[in-house]
């Protein structure tokens, strides 16, 4: 009786120290491409370690990608396939069922333990599940830049934002390209976790995930420094004053206004974009000074437009930026195009 009554104690006692082993911090991947990609590292005792390949399975990698937001598992990767780091290494056994939300809750069996060096390291590969949305904004396709992450949405701070990394969140919401890459929380403070900074992308990543960063939740400003984002498909341009809808002076809409554009610069070859992207033609005249079709209101919104004709939208093409300009209204640009189609 006393034998079984210390067996079932020293049981009890193993499994109970093994829950708490790995602690609650999430886990974390390290030299990937991406946030859901790279050399498996959790942290004990407050030092992150590595862990051995040969005490992880297909039921560990469900758990972890699924605490780190990133889908399914794709590959387990061993043989340090991340490279080997310079962490001490986790050696128990990790005996997750698959359908645990945290890898902390994962048991780990005390008599199995393996002998490994840096060259057993494992890797994960998981399926890169985040959600990225625009709000506040006039459209789904303009407003502050908000990342769902760990079942909850947060904001990115504007340290470094610019127009490489807005024209990866245009891209991944099809939005068309980027017009704006704005800071200062231009839309408005988020509430929630900062959850990425200092951004790095090129601006041929799919997904703001395959960015380089400062990490996840790794913050280096406050909200007043959310950023935000306008894309072309966020942006509206009419022809207006002629009565028809493909002809008249040219207004856009940014920031919640309609405004016009000066005719510095302007040629046939931007009016021939405009036309295009109103699906009116081909530009037949490129009206200018005195404002042939009436001069407008509010904001001058673009200025010393340059188009080489052959862009899909206005927004592709360079100018001196939203709002800067040495205008008047008596230089409201307008177009004539051939007609629907």
């Amino acid at each position: 009786m006393i034998t079984s009554f210390i067996f079932l104690y020293c049981s009890f006692t193993a499994l109970f120290i093994s829950f708490l082993l790995i602690g609650h911090t999430p886990p974390r991947l390290v030299n990937g491409s991406h946030m859901c990609s790279g050399r498996l590292e959790i942290l004990h005792d407050q030092t992150w370690m590595s862990v051995c390949d040969a005490v992880f399975d297909q039921q560990d990698a469900e758990v972890v990608c699924r605490e780190l937001d990133c889908g399914a598992p794709v590959q387990v990767l061993g043989a340090a396939a991340f490279d080997k780091g310079d962490t001490q290494m986790w050696t128990q056994e990790i005996q997750c069922r698959g359908n645990e939300s945290q890898i902390h809750l994962c048991p780990t069996s005390l008599s199995h333990e393996y002998n490994c060096s840096h060259d057993s390291n494992v890797g994960l590969v998981c399926a890169e599940i985040i959600n990225v949305r625009l709000v506040n904004g006039n459209s789904p396709c303009s407003g502050t830049v908000e990342i769902l992450h760990r079942g909850q949405w947060g904001t990115v701070c504007d340290v470094g934002w610019d127009l490489a990394d807005a024209a990866v969140v245009c891209r991944e919401l099809d939005c068309g390209e980027p017009v704006d890459a704005l800071g200062r929380a231009h839309f408005g403070q988020g509430s929630g976790p900062i959850w990425m900074s200092v951004l790095t992308c090129l601006g041929t990543e799919s997904t703001l995930k395959n960015c380089g960063s400062a990490g996840w939740n790794k913050p280096v400003c406050t909200h007043n420094h959310d950023a935000g984002v306008i894309c072309s498909a966020g942006c509206s341009q009419r022809l207006v004053g002629s009565g028809g809808d493909c002809a008249g002076r040219l207004e856009v809409f940014h920031s919640g206004s309609w405004g016009t554009v000066c005719d510095d610069s302007w040629d046939i070859k931007d009016a021939h974009v405009v036309c295009r992207q109103l699906q009116c033609g081909v530009a037949l005249s490129n009206q200018q000074v005195p404002a042939w079709f009436g001069p407008g209101s509010g904001p001058i919104w673009l200025d010393e437009v340059e188009c080489e004709g052959n862009e899909t939208s206005l927004w592709s093409c360079s100018s001196s930026g939203w709002g800067k300009h040495d205008c008047n209204h008596k230089e409201d640009v307008g177009v004539v195009c051939s007609g629907k189609q």
